[in-house]
C-alpha cells in the first residue's frame, strides 16, 4: 500500500512512515469566468492591500459568499464579509468611516461590502503593525484575521481564524468566485499556545468542547429533577459557529441568548456553552423541558448542511434522548419554528427532516461508516495504546507504546469525512529532541509518528479539520 508525501505545517518536521495506506489530494477549484463579486474582491484586495484569496476566505468563511438580501446575522452581521453593527462590534461603522460609504450600502451593496470588510482588515492588520513586506504573506494575517472577528476570548478567537485558513487550503467556488487550494502555514502569535481542546470530563456529552456562555445568558436549574427534559429543538445560528459562540459568551444584553450545544458544518465540531441541568435561552415556552442545539449556517443556503454536520448533531440527539428517555420522533425532536407561540422559522426548508431523522433513529450518526483503520495496525505490531484523546466528533488521537522497540507512536484516526481527503496530522515530542510530524489531507488516518522514549517525557497530540489536540510532557517512565 502506498503513503504518500507528507507536509510541513506549524514548522514542524514530517515524518515518513511505513509503507501504510493514507490517500491526499487536492483538487484545484472549478475555471469559470469571473463574475462581479469576483471583480470586488479583486478590486478592494488592491485597494487596500489585502492578499486577494485570504479576504476570499474570510468572506466564504463568515457567509458562504451569500448577501442574504441585506438582512441580519443573529449576531448583527451584514453581507458577505459579515460587517458586524451591535453594541459590542462596531465593524459595520468602522467600515463607513474607512471607506466613506454610507452603512446603508454597505449593507446591500455586495462591491461596497467588500471594500469595507477589506477595509476593515486592513485596519486590524496595521494595528497589529503588518508592514508593507509583511502584508505579501498570507501567513502572518493570521492575528488580523482573528482580531476582525471580534470574537469574546482567545480560543474562539483561534477557531474562527482557522476556519478562515481552512478556506484557503481548501480552495472556494462559489458565488462566481474561484479560488485555488492553498497550503499556508500561519503565522499564529499569540493564538500559538491557544488550540481549542475537547474537555470531555467538562461537558455532559463526551468529546465535546466546553465554552460556557455568559451567565445572564442563560439560568441555572436543576434539570430533570426540577423540570422534565422531554424535547430537543433543533436551531440554525444565523452566523458563523466561531461568531455564534463569541455571541453567547456576551452579555449582559437585552435580549438573552443562548443553547446548550453550537455544532460546526465543516466537521460537526461540537461544543456545548450551557449545560443541561440548567436552562439555556433559546426556545421561548420550551425552555424548561427542552435541550437546545444550534447549527451553524443560514435557512437560506443549503451548502452550510453538510452530511458531517447531520450525522454528528443525530448521534448528540441520540446520546440525549437516550439518557432522558426521550422518544425518537418528530413530536419530540422539533425545529424552533415548531415551539408554540415562536416567530423563528430555523432550521427552514433547506433542513433535511428525513436524512437527519434516519441517522437519529437508525444508529450511523457521529461519523458515517467506520474507519478501517485502527492505531494497532498503523502503529505496527507490539505496539499498546497507553493514551487517547477524543477531537470533538471528528476523530481521536492515540498515544502508543512498544516496551520491545522502546519506542511511542502517535496516529490520529478520522471519524468523519471517511474516505475523503481532509485535512489530518499526528504528531510526538520527546522531551529534548525536535517534534516531528504527519500531516496533510488523508483519507483515514495520519502517522505513523514513531520515536525512541523509553524514560522520558512526551508531548502529543493531533488533529481532524480545526479539531486539535496538544498534550503537556507527560508519561515519562
Amino acid at each position: 500500500m502506498m503513503k504518500t508525501t507528507t507536509l510541513v505545517i506549524a514548522g514542524l518536521i514530517a515524518l515518513s512512515g511505513p509503507a501504510v495506506a493514507h490517500a491526499a489530494t487536492a483538487t484545484p477549484a472549478a475555471t469559470t469566468a469571473a463574475g462581479p463579486l469576483a471583480d470586488a474582491f479583486t478590486k478592494a484586495a488592491s485597494t487596500y492591500e489585502v492578499p486577494r484569496d485570504l479576504l476570499v476566505a474570510l468572506g466564504y468563511a463568515e457567509t458562504h459568499l451569500d448577501n442574504h438580501e441585506g438582512e441580519p446575522s443573529a449576531s448583527g452581521g451584514y453581507g458577505v464579509m459579515h460587517l458586524v453593527s451591535n453594541p459590542q462590534t462596531k465593524a459595520l461603522e468602522e467600515a463607513a468611516k474607512i471607506t466613506s460609504i454610507p452603512v446603508a450600502k454597505l449593507k446591500t451593496d455586495d462591491a461596497s461590502n467588500v471594500l469595507g470588510g477589506a477595509a476593515v482588515l486592513r485596519a486590524k492588520a496595521d494595528a497589529l503593525g503588518l508592514d508593507a513586506t509583511a502584508r505579501k504573506d498570507p501567513a502572518k494575517w493570521y492575528g488580523a484575521v482573528a482580531a476582525y472577528g471580534n470574537l469574546a476570548d482567545d480560543t474562539t478567537a483561534r477557531i474562527y481564524a482557522d476556519a478562515v485558513y481552512e478556506a484557503l487550503a481548501s480552495g472556494v467556488d462559489v458565488a462566481g468566485v474561484q479560488t485555488e487550494p492553498e497550503q499556508v502555514t500561519p503565522d499564529r502569535g499569540k493564538y500559538a499556545d491557544d488550540a481549542p481542546r475537547p474537555l470531555a470530563s467538562s461537558t455532559d456529552y463526551p468529546g465535546a468542547i466546553w465554552k460556557a456562555a455568559h451567565s445572564s445568558n442563560y439560568a441555572v436549574s436543576n434539570r430533570p429533577t426540577s423540570d422534565k427534559i422531554d424535547r430537543i429543538v433543533i436551531h440554525v445560528t444565523q452566523g458563523s459557529y466561531a461568531g455564534t459562540i463569541s455571541w453567547f459568551q456576551t452579555g449582559p444584553r437585552p435580549n438573552p441568548t443562548s443553547a446548550h450545544y453550537v455544532i460546526r458544518s465543516s466537521d460537526g465540531q461540537i461544543t456545548q456553552m450551557v449545560r443541561e441541568k440548567n436552562r439555556a435561552f433559546h426556545a421561548g415556552n420550551y425552555n424548561r423541558r427542552s435541550v437546545g442545539i444550534e447549527h451553524e449556517g443560514y435557512i437560506d443556503n443549503a451548502s452550510w448542511f453538510t452530511d458531517q454536520m447531520y450525522r454528528a448533531s443525530a448521534a448528540l440527539t441520540r446520546n440525549i434522548a437516550d439518557r432522558y428517555g426521550i422518544p425518537k420522533d418528530r413530536t419530540h425532536i422539533v425545529g424552533h419554528n415548531q415551539v408554540p407561540g415562536s416567530d423563528h422559522t430555523d432550521p427552514g426548508p433547506n433542513w433535511n427532516w428525513t436524512k437527519y431523522m434516519s441517522y437519529v433513529t437508525g444508529g450511523t450518526g457521529g461519523g458515517g461508516s467506520t474507519n478501517p483503520h485502527t492505531p494497532e495496525e498503523v502503529c505496527g505490531s507490539g505496539y499498546k495504546t497507553i493514551d487517547s484523546q477524543a477531537l470533538g466528533t471528528s476523530g481521536t488521537v492515540y498515544l502508543m507504546y512498544s516496551s520491545t522497540a522502546g519506542k511511542n507512536c502517535v496516529a490520529t484516526i478520522k471519524k468523519v469525512s471517511l474516505g475523503k481527503a481532509s485535512a489530518t496530522s499526528a504528531f510526538l515530542e520527546v522531551k529534548g529532541a525536535t517534534r516531528k510530524t504527519d500531516s496533510g489531507n488523508f483519507e483515514y488516518y495520519a502517522g505513523p509518528v514513531q520515536a525512541a522514549a523509553a524514560d522520558k517525557c512526551v508531548k502529543w497530540g493531533g488533529s481532524v479539520g480545526t479539531a486539535t489536540y496538544t498534550s503537556d510532557f507527560e508519561h515519562c517512565t
